[in-house]
């Protein structure tokens, strides 16, 4: 005990101090002008004038009840050192300039290290700003983005650009536009956050080389958007009534999607655009109006051991040849799949296939929805089961399985996900494509 006390005592500077900061005009920005490297700034309950801007390591501390409020002019905190600390304050009242990226805490490339903590950041154009801030640390944060009626003309909840090594956990992020933006930046963390009623809950964009975990999103137009990037591990997250798609992948190459859940009545539990040589496994798609959407050559992408249950279309895949979806025996789950296994090797004694020549066609040309009901459909549907030289190519399951992985809902996720999601009721900004800006 006595040698981590002597260690700590080397690690800090020996002049640095305890200063209290009391609620008055001024007293922050001469506070910070005199504090020392290593000092630790406690804000008194009450309200600080901001912005303030920290050029020297330091660390910035909220008794309860302390509030910096930027009046409106650019970010609030602007953190402008290597290893400076912002913790436990309110933090208010950003500009509004997304050209500038006001923001309640903006990290720029000098602040290293930096470490944003435990603060409530409400009333900002965005919330954290790691704008080129290596091996930064955003955890424990709640942030209320803007509520403009346009949802593109709010800011993000965290903003990650050029920022490698920087890791996001444990916060929650509602309303303004996206919760985690990541844009041109690589090894990355983003993890056990919870996002509401947003545009995406993460958005991936040239990201490479990055990890998306354990994160709920709820209710949001669009939950993981991974987009121009490769080499990404999305594992163990959950989407729950989000609208358009739970899991998307446009432009992304190479990486994994393992052990996530995508349920409550999304619009597609998974989008899979332009993306190959990636691993989807151990998935549950649970309840969309389609279970996985494969289109744009998509190619030598493995699915194994996911479940596709109770999806109105389980795939939508066109193609002329067939497309293996299954890896060194082991395929995936069809609730639809009315199928025995009388080896008791836990695979369907039978192959799966989800889409038959109708399905092309009905996709193809969206009118002969009108003809479903006529015999001559129920006659082609017929023939393609009755005689395999009349299917087109498609999506096989050789080896699909006779039981689903378990992926619960914990309880406290559940609670969320009781409350109706904004974009529910319509209008305004809620029904805009999320793709739009796209």
């Amino acid at each position: 005990m006595r040698l981590v006390l002597l260690l700590c005592l080397l690690a800090a500077p020996a002049w640095a101090e305890r200063l209290h900061v009391p609620a008055e005009p001024g007293a922050l920005a001469r506070a910070v002008s005199e504090a020392g490297e290593g000092d630790v700034l406690i804000l008194a309950p009450g309200r600080h004038d901001g912005p303030v801007i920290l050029t020297h390591p330091l660390t910035l501390e909220g008794a309860p009840g302390a509030v910096v409020d930027g009046h409106g002019a650019g970010s609030v905190i602007t953190v402008d050192a290597e290893g400076v600390t912002v913790r436990r304050l309110a933090v208010t009242n950003s500009g509004r300039s997304h050209d500038a990226i006001d923001a309640g805490v903006k990290l720029t490339k000098r602040a290293r290290g930096a470490r944003v903590m435990d603060n409530t950041l409400t009333g900002n154009l965005v919330g954290v700003d790691i704008h080129g801030a290596r091996d930064a640390l955003v955890k424990g944060n709640r942030i209320e983005g803007l509520r403009l009626p346009r949802m593109n003309d709010r800011g993000n909840g965290i903003y990650v650009w050029n920022a490698p090594g920087s890791v996001v956990e444990g916060n929650e992020v509602r309303f303004g536009r996206d919760g985690i933006f990541s844009n041109s930046s690589k090894r990355n963390t983003y993890r056990d956050n919870l996002f509401r009623d947003l545009r995406f809950a993460v958005h991936y964009m040239y990201t490479n080389d990055s990890e998306v975990s354990g994160n709920v999103s709820i209710g949001n137009h669009l939950g993981f958007a991974m987009m121009y990037s490769d080499r990404i591990v999305a594992r163990d997250n959950i989407s729950i009534n989000d609208r358009d798609h739970g899991v998307m992948l446009n432009y992304t190459n190479q990486s994994d999607i393992f052990g996530n859940l995508v349920t409550g009545g999304t619009g597609k539990c998974t989008f899979v655009y332009n993306s190959h040589r990636n691993l989807l496994a151990e998935n549950v798609f649970e309840g969309c109006d389609i279970g996985v959407h494969f289109t744009a050559g998509s190619e030598r992408n493995t699915i194994t051991g996911n479940a596709f249950v109770g999806n109105r279309t389980q795939v939508k895949y066109v193609g002329t040849t067939d497309v293996e979806w299954s890896f060194e025996g082991r395929g995936n789950y069809w609730s639809d799949h009315a199928a025995f296994d009388l080896d008791g090797d836990a695979r369907a004694d039978s192959p799966y296939r989800p889409n038959d020549v109708m399905d092309h066609i009905l996709w193809s040309q969206p009118a002969a929805k009108l003809l479903m009901g006529a015999p001559a459909v129920q006659l082609v549907r017929w023939s393609q089961s009755q005689f395999p030289a009349a299917r087109t190519g498609g999506v096989v399951d050789s080896h699909p399985l006779v039981a689903a992985p378990d992926r619960a809902v914990p309880e406290d996720v559940q609670l969320f996900a009781r409350a109706e999601p904004l974009w529910v009721k319509g209008g305004g900004e809620n029904d805009a494509d999320p793709m739009q800006s796209h």
